[in-house]
Protein backbone atom coordinates (compact mmCIF):
# COMPACT_ATOMS: atom_id res chain seq x y z
CA UNK A 1 0.00 0.00 0.00
CA UNK A 2 1.25 3.10 -1.19
CA UNK A 3 1.87 5.68 1.68
CA UNK A 4 2.81 9.88 1.14
CA UNK A 5 3.38 12.01 4.13
CA UNK A 6 3.62 15.50 3.75
CA UNK A 7 5.33 17.83 5.96
CA UNK A 8 7.08 21.09 6.34
CA UNK A 9 3.71 23.66 5.87
CA UNK A 10 2.99 26.80 8.64
CA UNK A 11 2.47 30.00 9.09
CA UNK A 12 4.94 32.72 6.82
CA UNK A 13 4.92 36.22 5.90
CA UNK A 14 4.04 37.35 2.48
CA UNK A 15 7.87 37.19 0.53
CA UNK A 16 8.89 34.51 2.98
CA UNK A 17 9.69 31.10 2.20
CA UNK A 18 8.89 27.80 2.81
CA UNK A 19 9.91 23.84 1.36
CA UNK A 20 7.52 21.29 1.82
CA UNK A 21 8.22 17.14 1.61
CA UNK A 22 6.76 14.43 0.57
CA UNK A 23 7.87 11.26 2.07
CA UNK A 24 6.55 7.87 0.00
CA UNK A 25 6.67 4.09 0.90
CA UNK A 26 5.19 1.10 0.05
CA UNK A 27 6.29 1.30 -3.89
CA UNK A 28 8.53 1.84 -5.98
CA UNK A 29 9.25 4.96 -5.90
CA UNK A 30 11.98 5.97 -8.33
CA UNK A 31 9.57 4.68 -11.39
CA UNK A 32 6.53 7.19 -10.31
CA UNK A 33 5.73 10.86 -11.04
CA UNK A 34 4.92 12.58 -8.62
CA UNK A 35 2.71 15.87 -8.01
CA UNK A 36 1.95 18.75 -5.66
CA UNK A 37 -1.66 20.13 -5.40
CA UNK A 38 -3.29 22.47 -3.37
CA UNK A 39 -6.92 23.28 -2.31
CA UNK A 40 -8.05 26.64 -0.18
CA UNK A 41 -11.03 27.06 1.90
CA UNK A 42 -14.39 27.14 -1.27
CA UNK A 43 -11.81 26.23 -4.31
CA UNK A 44 -11.54 23.23 -6.24
CA UNK A 45 -8.12 21.46 -5.84
CA UNK A 46 -5.82 22.74 -8.48
CA UNK A 47 -2.51 21.69 -9.97
CA UNK A 48 0.85 23.25 -8.18
CA UNK A 49 3.90 21.04 -9.77
CA UNK A 50 4.78 17.95 -11.20
CA UNK A 51 7.86 16.30 -11.61
CA UNK A 52 8.66 13.11 -13.53
CA UNK A 53 10.05 9.74 -12.58
CA UNK A 54 13.79 10.14 -12.72
CA UNK A 55 13.09 13.96 -12.19
CA UNK A 56 14.85 15.16 -15.59
CA UNK A 57 11.07 16.62 -16.20
CA UNK A 58 9.00 19.40 -14.53
CA UNK A 59 5.76 21.40 -14.84
CA UNK A 60 4.71 23.73 -13.37
CA UNK A 61 1.06 26.29 -13.09
CA UNK A 62 1.36 29.70 -14.15
CA UNK A 63 0.85 31.19 -11.05
CA UNK A 64 3.65 29.58 -9.02
CA UNK A 65 6.43 29.68 -12.14
CA UNK A 66 9.68 31.35 -11.40
CA UNK A 67 8.85 30.96 -7.04
CA UNK A 68 8.41 27.39 -6.30
CA UNK A 69 10.57 24.55 -7.34
CA UNK A 70 10.05 20.48 -7.67
CA UNK A 71 12.34 18.27 -6.90
CA UNK A 72 13.21 14.86 -5.97
CA UNK A 73 15.65 12.59 -3.86
CA UNK A 74 15.41 8.96 -5.21
CA UNK A 75 17.41 7.41 -2.91
CA UNK A 76 15.70 9.01 0.26
CA UNK A 77 12.21 8.23 -1.63
CA UNK A 78 11.00 11.80 -0.72
CA UNK A 79 9.57 14.24 -3.11
CA UNK A 80 10.30 18.70 -2.45
CA UNK A 81 8.42 21.35 -3.08
CA UNK A 82 10.85 24.71 -2.23
CA UNK A 83 8.77 27.86 -2.46
CA UNK A 84 10.03 31.45 -2.42
CA UNK A 85 8.11 34.76 -2.87
CA UNK A 86 5.16 33.16 -0.81
CA UNK A 87 1.52 35.66 -1.61
CA UNK A 88 -1.21 35.62 0.52
CA UNK A 89 -2.78 33.91 -2.49
CA UNK A 90 -0.69 30.61 -2.00
CA UNK A 91 -2.39 30.11 1.41
CA UNK A 92 -4.11 26.30 0.92
CA UNK A 93 -3.72 22.96 1.90
CA UNK A 94 -0.40 21.18 0.20
CA UNK A 95 -1.17 17.80 -1.11
CA UNK A 96 1.50 15.55 -2.47
CA UNK A 97 0.47 12.31 -5.15
CA UNK A 98 1.71 9.69 -6.87
CA UNK A 99 1.07 7.99 -10.44
CA UNK A 100 1.22 4.76 -11.31
CA UNK A 101 3.53 6.11 -14.67
CA UNK A 102 6.47 7.56 -14.32
CA UNK A 103 5.22 10.49 -16.88
CA UNK A 104 4.47 13.85 -15.57
CA UNK A 105 0.43 15.07 -15.57
CA UNK A 106 -1.46 18.17 -14.16
CA UNK A 107 -4.89 16.85 -13.58
CA UNK A 108 -5.99 15.65 -10.14
CA UNK A 109 -7.46 12.40 -12.18
CA UNK A 110 -4.20 11.42 -13.11
CA UNK A 111 -3.00 10.40 -9.55
CA UNK A 112 -4.53 7.62 -7.71
CA UNK A 113 -2.27 7.98 -4.34
CA UNK A 114 -2.29 11.31 -2.02
CA UNK A 115 -1.35 12.58 1.05
CA UNK A 116 -3.61 13.83 3.96
CA UNK A 117 -1.80 17.13 3.35
CA UNK A 118 -0.28 19.83 5.52
CA UNK A 119 -1.48 23.50 5.81
CA UNK A 120 0.18 26.59 4.26
CA UNK A 121 -0.64 29.86 5.51
CA UNK A 122 0.52 33.08 4.55
CA UNK A 123 -0.20 36.29 6.08
CA UNK A 124 0.10 39.77 4.25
Amino acid sequence: QVQLVESGGGLVQAGGSLRLSCAASGRTFTRNAMGWFRQAPGKEREFVATISGSGTKTDYADSVKGRFTVSRDNAKNTMYLQMNSLKPEDTAVYYCAQQVGAFIATKTYAYPYWGQGTQVTVSS
